[in-house]
């Protein structure tokens, strides 16, 4: 018993080392924090210009916590390859159902998308799907001293295609039946353009 008690006194530093590693194995478990659930999602795999058609190259699958996947995230290649981004996407930026041209583009009950071609190529290459413009109107017989008038206001952009040759630049309004009317009549007989409205 007395060779026990200086055996311990002896090695009474290896044991108390020994009981604290012990009681952080016994702990560790407990003090970590369960790793989320995580799901598959359609990524971009590089950066990705308006209007760029999707192919196999142009997507990756990116693992992310369940919690933050965006509502109508896509997870499939077969989802997207053929479709139109409606915007720039950026590499690494899960796309969604709203990202891309087609069906799902105007998600807003009683809204439809509007093409409205305006005059100044420049100022379309400044917008981005999301933004808010107001729509003016300038008489495409008047001189240069003529007043624009609005004749749309906050509408959202919902997608800016490449340019093409004609005249002026493309972009996709959503706007009600009514405002998509009177859009297309202006463009008749006005220039448009569009004043971007701040977030």
């Amino acid at each position: 018993m007395k060779d026990l008690s200086r055996a311990v006194r002896r090695h009474r530093g290896l044991l108390a080392g020994g009981l604290v590693a012990a009681a952080v194995a016994v702990a560790l478990p407990t003090l970590a924090p369960t790793p989320p659930a995580t799901v598959q999602v359609l990524a971009a795999a590089h950066d990705l210009g308006p209007g760029v058609r999707l192919t196999g190259s142009d997507v990756i699958l990116l693992s992310v916590p369940r919690s933050l996947a965006p509502q109508g995230v896509l997870t499939s290649a077969g989802q997207v390859v053929g479709q139109a981004v409606a915007g720039r996407v950026r590499r690494g930026e899960p796309l969604t159902d709203v990202r891309l041209l087609g069906a799902g583009l105007v998600s807003d009950a009683g809204m439809v998308a509007a093409p409205v071609r305006l005059a100044d190529p420049a100022t379309a290459a400044l917008l981005h799907a999301g933004d808010r413009v107001d729509v003016l109107a300038t008489p495409a017989e008047a001189a240069g001293s003529a007043v624009a008038r609005t004749i749309a206001a906050d509408l959202r952009v919902l997608a800016v295609p490449p340019a093409d040759d004609t005249d002026g630049a493309l972009v996709v309004l959503a706007a009600t039946p009514e405002v998509a009317s009177r859009l297309a009549g202006a463009a008749v007989r006005s220039r448009l353009s569009v004043t971007v409205l701040a977030p």
